[in-house]
């Protein structure tokens, strides 16, 4: 029977909480969300002044990187360029836009980072942040 690792609570809270500080100390108002590898919620938080639909943009962001073990955004740019729709994932909570960042350990995605409510560009640095707290 294959070993399974994923990642816990703990580790998921302490990337959720070190996104938030950093946000929180910007003011930047987002949605933070860590995912298992199936692409279930595990943590998340909302920091003050996030657009509502952020919150189920980071959950669908990190839900898509687990899922494909890539970031998000490279799912929407090879969608643009292989002219694809996410659709054909047959799951409506794929989503192209950049911010969802796998977590790997030894070569295994273990989970992943969401990241939503700034521009793309700063979803996606913090995304990146978060998932290296763990990365192997």
């Amino acid at each position: 029977m294959p070993d399974r690792i994923e990642i816990g609570y703990a580790d998921a809270q302490r990337i959720v909480d070190a996104i938030a500080s950093d946000l929180v100390a910007s003011g930047g108002g987002a949605a933070v969300a860590v995912v298992d590898p199936h692409g279930e919620l595990v943590a998340f938080a909302r920091t003050d002044g996030c657009p509502l639909a952020s919150i189920n943009n980071a959950v669908n962001k990190a839900y898509t990187s687990a899922r494909e073990g890539v970031e998000s955004k490279v799912i929407g740019q090879r969608s643009r360029d292989e002219g694809f729709s996410l659709t054909n994932f047959g799951d409506l909570r794929y989503t192209g836009w950049g911010g969802g960042v796998p977590i790997v350990i030894n070569g295994i995605v273990i989970g992943a980072v969401g990241v939503s409510g700034l521009p793309e560009a700063d979803d996606i640095v913090l995304a990146r942040m978060g998932a290296s707290l763990l990365d192997g």
